[in-house]
């Protein structure tokens, strides 16, 4: 059994504002004078679940295209933390889940119902301490249901600078409803895109049991 908790891609999804809409146009199409459907995809390299890479947010950082892969595959915990507010804190995480050990990946889930049809400003964020206190336990990746780690106003990107620090990776956007709390094998490779920002993955987790 497989959970894909990658949100579909087509025209009208919502995108960050101001950033590219998906868009597919047809190349070639299907015909007696042709005999295949060939395409071409507009997107931005944020569309729906995604990879951060460390260039999105630092001038020196490295590309989606040459970051480590092993993050994105392995062992991970689906967390619960939709009656939290518009921040998750490092107390509200450590009552949570106390001092027993984690798996190297954690993904949070704030939505009730992930927002597919109409765009959300008011997403759950994440404090930077919450990233410093995972990275301290071993944590080598987050991963979120929102569009950000960071609140959608922030100029600063705390949490990513804290990501950062720690050598962890990122994924946003992550579908998340239909997925129990608990632990799971998590498949999500980023595409080899050199000198890009980020990439769209297709996300899946796999129950261990």
């Amino acid at each position: 059994m497989l959970y894909d908790i990658t949100p579909p891609l087509c025209p009208d999804m919502p995108v960050w504002p101001g950033d590219t809409p998906f868009g597919v146009f047809r190349t070639w199409s299907l015909s007696g004078a042709c005999p295949v459907n060939v395409s071409r995809l507009s997107l931005s390299t944020h569309t729906g679940a995604h990879a951060d890479a460390p260039l999105h947010y630092r001038p020196d950082g490295v590309g989606i295209g040459e970051v480590d892969l092993a993050p994105y595959l392995g062992p991970c915990r689906v967390l619960h933390c939709q009656d939290t507010g518009p921040l998750l804190t490092r107390e509200i995480l450590q009552m949570r889940l106390g001092d027993a050990p984690l798996p190297p990946r954690v993904l949070i889930r704030s939505y009730q119902r992930f927002p597919l049809g109409h765009w959300d400003d008011g997403f759950m964020a994440v404090a930077p301490e919450v990233v410093d206190w995972l990275g301290e336990r071993g944590v080598c990746l987050i991963g979120t249901d929102t569009a950000s780690l960071d609140p959608v106003n922030s100029k600063t990107l705390e949490a990513h600078h804290a990501v950062a620090r720690h050598g962890m990776a990122i994924l946003e956007n992550l579908l998340l409803d239909e997925v129990p709390e608990g632990d799971y094998e998590l498949i999500a490779l980023p595409l080899k895109l050199m000198g890009v920002d980020a990439s769209p993955v297709r996300a899946v987790l796999r129950p261990l049991n």
